[in-house]
């Protein structure tokens, strides 16, 4: 990732429209910032969530509250707790995630 023609500043996460979006089961809830060719994320998934498609884009994902659960479309399966992240590039691995209870993201792609 190259950060270009971006000048400092700050978001203020709580003045951000909170955008819906429909899983499989649950919806998620998106606030986004678009930096250029960057995406910055505060994702919030309700109890039940599951998404409904397989993802190949790009991510860096930091889960900071609840339980995510990702899917490998190979069958592998992994879980972030608060504090714990993943990496991912685009077109690498094709991903999916859910959760039982709920989980509070920060993703840049």
């Amino acid at each position: 990732m190259q950060i270009t023609d971006t000048p400092f500043g700050i978001t203020n996460w709580s003045e951000i429209e909170r955008i819906e979006h429909k899983g499989e089961t649950g919806v998620a809830f998106w606030k986004t910032q678009l930096f250029g060719d960057i995406r910055v994320r505060m994702v919030e998934y309700s109890p039940g969530y599951l998404a409904d498609h397989w993802c190949r884009k790009g991510h860096i994902l930091f889960c900071f509250d609840g339980e995510l659960r990702t899917e490998l479309e190979d069958g592998r399966i992994f879980f972030l707790k608060p504090g714990m992240s993943y990496q991912v590039a685009d077109n690498a691995e094709p991903h999916r995630s859910s959760t039982l209870a709920g989980a509070k993201l920060f993703i840049v792609d």
